[in-house]
């Protein structure tokens, strides 16, 4: 169970912006690990209901760059970049669907 899974969009994010930075100076930008909290960093993002236009097109931005890396990384057809890519979509269309309700 994450904090993701249980609506706990708040906490994720904290938690989140507290050890990605160590991670990411422990193990490297490239490793999996990394990645994938960078991915649930996304997924608090934009699967929160009180995302703001903001927080949706960090979401966005973070996954394009994550996916971009899992690309170099793992390659086109690791799980964990057909992961970033199916949640990077969502993501587009989330941002997309709260631009089009603003106007």
């Amino acid at each position: 169970m994450s904090l993701i899974s249980l609506k706990h969009f708040k906490e994720a994010k904290s938690l989140m912006l507290k050890v990605m930075p160590v991670a990411r100076r422990v193990f490297g930008e490239r490793h999996l690990l990394v990645l994938r909290m960078r991915i649930n960093y996304a997924k608090a993002l934009f699967f929160d209901p009180s995302a703001t236009h903001d927080d949706l097109r960090e979401a966005v931005t973070m996954l394009e760059e994550t996916e971009r890396t899992a690309r170099r990384v793992l390659g086109g057809m690791h799980p964990t970049t057909v992961g970033i890519e199916r949640h990077l979509q969502a993501a587009r269309e989330a941002h997309r669907a709260r631009e089009t309700g603003a106007s």
